[in-house]
């Protein structure tokens, strides 16, 4: 037997078992109604439950964009690089406590400044003296009202805060139309993984728990020896037909030789 279709392992007494990779795949090809089943089934209680039972969020982003450190009408790379380091002073300072708990009181949010905080999501897009606020809930009108809240009174109060020129808003964020999570086709492809796995996990166990004889060559590897015969399958009834018949014919002839 070729090793490479061959893996070897122990039982909880400590012996080894052997699992032929071939026959475990012919084992799996044998049941591959049940397997295809397992994955279908899978793939459609991960998309009910993802349609049904999770509430869909929605992400709004509104975008702050850095201007010159400088008061000249010409910016040179000394003025590219001090924006580009106040952008991430100003996501951290957008995040603070002030600020926040400011957005919450004149939208009238029924939040907290930590709820607030994980709903926001702040970074610097790479490369640019960009800043996009993004926010996320189940309401799109809210997350959209959230990032444009957050933007402007980044505008209004950084500059204060920071002594610099005031930024800008670049884009203000717009309505979601499209939930952001969960993904409904990613769901769906892990839960009919999930059901397939199980459903082979189910048949390996299967397979590993049936001790039977069914080759001439598992009585050797179980004791070191060779059957001296091996019965031929087939069916009991179809034997017993053709010894009927035989014995008819039998009859008839010795009929014959003695007329």
């Amino acid at each position: 037997m070729n090793q490479l279709t061959e893996i070897e392992m122990k039982d909880r007494r400590g012996e080894e078992i052997e699992i032929d990779l071939l026959e475990l795949l012919g084992y799996f090809y044998g049941h591959i109604i049940w397997i295809i089943l397992g994955f279908l089934t899978g793939a459609v209680i991960a998309g009910l439950a993802t349609f049904y039972l999770i509430t869909p969020k929605y992400t709004a982003t509104s975008k702050m964009y850095m201007v010159s450190s400088s008061s000249q009408s010409v910016v040179d790379l000394t003025d590219l690089n001090i924006g580009q380091s106040l952008s991430s002073d100003y996501v951290e300072l957008l995040k603070t406590r002030p600020i926040i708990e400011s957005v919450i009181e004149e939208q009238g949010l029924p939040y907290n400044y930590n709820e607030t905080l994980s709903m926001l999501q702040l970074q610097v897009i790479s490369g640019t003296r960009i800043i996009a606020i993004k926010a996320t809930g189940t309401d799109p009108v809210e997350a959209m009202t959230i990032a444009n809240a957050l933007a402007e009174k980044g505008v209004s109060e950084l500059p204060k805060l920071m002594d610099t020129p005031q930024p800008h808003i670049a884009e203000y964020a717009i309505i979601p139309v499209n939930p952001s999570s969960p993904s409904l086709s990613r769901n769906v492809m892990i839960g009919a993984l999930i059901g397939m796995m199980i459903m082979l996990g189910l048949f390996t166990i299967q397979f590993l728990m049936d001790d039977t004889f069914k080759y001439a060559e598992d009585i050797e590897r179980e004791f070191g020896v060779m059957p001296l015969t091996v019965i031929p399958e087939g069916k009991i009834e179809g034997a017993e037909n053709d010894r009927k018949t035989s014995k008819r014919h039998g009859k008839k002839k010795e009929a014959k030789r003695g007329q």
